[in-house]
């Protein structure tokens, strides 16, 4: 049975509540993590998560999931508009991969509105804040059903 999904957050998420809590909902990575936990066991998913500051060690991450995850949820922050390695490098996992942004993204600043992810995920969820890790994890057991 496929149920493994690893939650991968980026840079700037290890200080999410310090963050304008009208655009990023003023919660910690933890408090987070421990819903979006929630979700997935609402689901029957067995969820991990990691975060790093670090572009590389996120690639890293993304190598080692290969073998532990049966599908990512990705939320790399800034990294989603300009990193190519980590595009190349979900690409690489072959693993069924959902792009989650807590803001709307395509209402704020240009920039942001661009992402180099998105082709090589399944799906694409933003603006739901946490909620939208539910929509991410539904999208993926769907595809476990499969």
């Amino acid at each position: 049975m496929r149920n493994r999904v690893e939650i991968m957050h980026g840079v700037n998420f290890d200080v999410l509540e310090v963050r304008d809590a009208s655009i990023y909902g003023g919660l910690t990575l933890t408090e987070l993590e421990v819903k979006v936990k929630r979700f997935a066991q609402d689901l029957g998913l067995e969820a991990t998560f990691s975060q790093t500051n670090h572009e590389g060690q996120f690639c890293e991450s993304l190598h080692q999931a290969r073998g532990t995850a049966d599908g990512l949820v990705l939320n790399p922050g800034a990294w989603t508009h300009y990193s190519y390695a980590i595009r190349d490098a979900i690409e690489l996992t072959g693993l069924p991969a959902v792009e989650v942004h807590i803001s709307e993204i395509d209402s704020r600043e240009d920039w942001r509105r661009h992402s180099v992810i998105r082709e090589v995920c399944i799906g694409h969820v933003r603006g739901k804040g946490v909620d939208g890790y539910r929509e991410a994890l539904e999208m993926l057991k769907g595809v476990f059903a499969e």
